[in-house]
């Protein structure tokens, strides 16, 4: 289905029903309504056990990741798919978007190197925020990735190792060498109590972020007993918080067992999945940790396997970690990341929609019981004209009218359970439509 540019505004297709919508708005009774509709102003998130609350009442997500949101903004002539991605995912009723909140060395690098900042990139990161705002949008914002892209742990490594002061060339020194955990913890700082140019509203004070991620994908290899990572989260979970009381934070990981779980032999993968240094339950367990994020890329885990096998194992792979969210945690479980690649022998895209239903039908299910499991990112969303940042995973979803629909239903169907936010102009309308 094809989406309409106009300037710097969007034109969506609006499903049926329209001439029927004064008479549902009457005797439409599922929602939770609100007098304000004009109040845009978003409130934190909080979280009362094994759930996430906004204005005391239970807040389960449907959102997405679209990583390039701060390095896209740096450039005007492609600043524009910024608002127009957070304008697409508040008309699809979305709440949530995940993106880098970094970009350490390289091209339009936030830190050129420790402790210094391209006030350009920070002024980019401050347009993202204030756009989420604008659209009643929050950000879930990671803070380093354990990959090398954005520079990553291997430039923290790097940038020690070149200062002659860096106590390893391994990369998963970044977890205890103190001088790469001061770097860190000064960039977390200046991240933190920046004050956005636009807002004037310090990052820490500013709800339209939702939580911060302390990293996407730690893992930690060179110790797989986990106790190096664990330090390390600890550390640096405490360290977030003397800094930012009002935000949640959450670890990034994949959600892999670790070598004293006994889930390690019936849930993980294979075996390889207890040996990567981090363990799901011990590092969501951390006292600073808020709640728990989960990965789900089946096809990459088991390349050789037939389709409906993955459907199953995605089943018993989200249910078990909601378990522990449930009596091991007491914290919601946020599957942060999720998606099927285009790539797959034999694929067909209808496996992509039975594959973000089959995910979808067990975050509404948990939603309907008021269970640890606390929503779900597709990863990831794409405007048009983006084929050079996408990969095998990436979609522009209203270019296939059967996935835009099942994107947008579950965001009505969390809707009706739990009511609409008055900082959602879009939902309410959206969902109307769906009667």
């Amino acid at each position: 289905m094809q989406k309409m540019v106009a300037g710097n505004g969007l034109l969506y297709p609006i499903f049926g029903f329209a001439s029927c919508v004064a008479f549902i708005y009457l005797s439409f009774g599922d929602f939770i309504l609100t007098n304000h509709q004009e109040h845009r102003e978003l409130s934190f998130v909080e979280r009362n056990g094994t759930q996430f609350m906004v204005d005391g009442r239970a807040f389960y997500i449907n959102g997405w990741n679209s990583y390039w949101l701060m390095d896209h903004s740096v450039d005007e002539d492609r600043k524009p798919r910024v608002s127009a991605m957070l304008e697409a995912g508040a008309k699809m009723g979305l709440t949530v978007c995940r993106t880098w909140a970094f970009n350490d060395g390289g091209y339009n690098a936030l830190q050129v190197s420790p402790g210094r900042f391209d006030e350009r990139v920070l002024r980019a990161l401050d347009h993202v925020i204030a756009e989420a705002r604008q659209h009643g949008i929050r950000l879930l914002l990671s803070l380093v990735n354990n990959l090398k892209a954005y520079g990553g742990k291997t430039q923290y490594v790097n940038w020690a190792w070149e200062e002659g002061i860096g106590l390893s060339s391994s990369n998963d020194s970044f977890f205890f060498d103190p001088s790469i955990k001061r770097y860190f913890k000064h960039y977390v700082k200046t991240l933190l109590t920046r004050k956005n140019t636009i807002t004037g509203i310090e990052y820490r004070n500013d709800p339209t972020i939702f939580a911060w991620e302390l990293m996407n994908e730690p893992r930690c290899m060179s110790d797989p007993s986990g106790d190096t990572l664990q330090d390390w989260i600890e550390e640096m979970s405490a360290f977030v918080k003397t800094i930012d009381k009002n935000h949640l934070l959450t670890v990034g990981l994949e959600g892999f067992y670790g070598p004293k779980n006994p889930k390690r032999l019936t849930v993980n993968p294979e075996s390889w999945a207890s040996n990567l240094g981090s363990d799901f339950v011990r590092n969501s367990k951390a006292p600073a940790i808020d709640f728990a994020s989960v990965h789900i890329y089946p096809d990459h885990w088991f390349p050789h396997q037939e389709f409906e096998d993955k459907l199953k194992y995605v089943s018993k792979w989200m249910l078990s970690h909601i378990e522990d969210g449930h009596y091991e945690l007491n914290k919601p479980v946020f599957f942060t990341e999720f998606g099927l690649s285009n790539l797959n022998k034999d694929f067909q895209p209808s496996q992509r929609d039975r594959f973000y239903k089959t995910i979808f039908d067990i975050i509404y299910k948990s939603s309907k019981r008021n269970r640890a499991g606390a929503g779900a990112l597709i990863w990831q969303l794409f405007v048009e004209g983006m084929d050079e940042f996408n990969d095998d995973f990436g979609i522009v979803p209203w270019e296939r009218e059967s996935t835009y629909r099942i994107l947008t239903d579950q965001s009505c169907r969390l809707a009706r359970i739990h009511g609409i936010s008055p900082q959602n102009k879009y939902l309410k309308e959206l969902c109307l439509q769906r009667q």
